[in-house]
């Protein structure tokens, strides 16, 4: 089938979908008007510019007819401008439309859970913590995304670990390329002969797991309750109020003492549990297609090293895909569009040189 016939499908595709939202009854069944409502969506952009090209591909055949048909040579010229301005377009559309051809990461309309945590450098690597959290909140308030923290561990100069849970529209498909570990060159505030240090920390970002796609059952989980500790508050070492859940098949282990509430941590606690078992199910399942998924920088090994930043040098520099930008003071204040819309144009070019091999 040639790209033409794919477009025109999605188009008559558009028209029912578009019919369906149309019927007032379809308010009525809500699981219904969702799917229809987010399968519109997903394909509205590509049914616009396809619009788009089949208006102009017209317009070049209109203007193409005046010119075998016309004598007046005031509308030979503005024909001949026509076909000179409408196909310069022509092959920038015919690459959006590859592109939005491609088939779409089902995770990437998912909500996201995401975990930045110190790895090798003491102190230093807990205050990169605390920046790069600045970071992705101030990348997110450009995004509109909403970033909710769902637990903080702080360190004396830091922060050791901190989960947020991040809300808004597709926000997996631009978070998903941060994953893995994050290494930082600058001189400590500690350090007095003015040495570069080396430092690292991990993000880990995982899709939200709605409940129709994954039940966590509770036979498999231990939960036990303990007293709080850290810096002072009134509950902390007074009630049993912190959580810690225990995956047993996994033994995966979630402990939370952030609220007062022992019922509070428990969700939480929970809701974390539950994104993390699901993420290593969409993990394994990367794994087996990974092979033939080669070159490309999606979900990837928590453990590869993925960027650089270097302060003395103002350079940050991604090692996926050797990109390297001398603004780094922009980016590390939430200026990281530039890294992402890199590494999303990379993955979409891998794609289409699968697809044409």
């Amino acid at each position: 089938m040639s790209m033409y016939d794919k477009l025109e499908e999605v188009a008559k595709r558009y028209e029912e979908l578009t019919e369906k939202l149309a019927d007032p009854t379809i308010y009525d069944r809500q699981e219904e008007f969702k799917q229809v409502s987010s399968e519109r969506g997903n394909i509205e952009e590509l049914v616009q510019c396809f619009k788009k090209y089949k208006k102009i591909t017209s317009d070049i055949e209109g203007s193409k007819e005046i010119l075998k048909t016309e004598s007046d040579e005031d509308l030979r010229e503005m024909a001949k401008e026509e076909i000179s301005e409408y196909e310069k377009e022509i092959p920038g559309l015919e690459d959006r439309l590859r592109i939005l051809l491609l088939p779409k990461d089902p995770l990437d309309e998912k909500n996201c859970m995401v975990e930045i945590r110190a790895g090798a450098g003491g102190d230093e690597a807990s205050i990169f913590v605390q920046d790069v959290w600045r970071m992705y909140k101030n990348y997110f308030a450009t995004l509109g995304f909403k970033p909710e923290t769902v637990s903080v561990s702080e360190s004396d100069k830091g922060v050791k670990e901190v989960i947020l849970n991040v809300t808004g529209e597709k926000v997996y498909s631009i978070m998903k390329y941060e994953s893995g570990c994050h290494r930082v060159q600058r001189v400590p505030e500690t350090e007095s002969q003015g040495r570069v240090h080396t430092s690292t920390i991990t993000v880990a970002v995982m899709p939200e797991a709605d409940e129709v796609e994954f039940d966590l059952d509770l036979n498999d989980v231990r939960i036990d309750v303990y007293r709080s500790g850290g810096k002072g508050g009134q509950s902390v070492n007074t009630t049993d109020s912190a959580v810690r859940v225990t995956h047993l098949p996994t033994n995966t282990v979630v402990a939370i003492q952030d609220e007062k509430s022992q019922l509070k941590n428990k969700e939480k606690a929970l809701k974390i549990l539950k994104t993390r078992i699901y993420d290593r199910m969409v993990q394994e399942a990367h794994d087996i297609e990974a092979e033939e998924r080669r070159g490309l920088v999606g979900r990837g090994d928590r453990s590869e090293r993925i960027r650089t930043y270097n302060f003395p040098q103002g350079r940050l520099t991604d090692h996926r895909i050797n990109l390297t930008l001398y603004s780094l003071d922009k980016i590390i204040e939430g200026d990281l569009a530039p890294v992402t819309d890199a590494l999303v144009a990379h993955n979409q070019a891998q794609l289409l040189k699968g697809q044409e091999e």
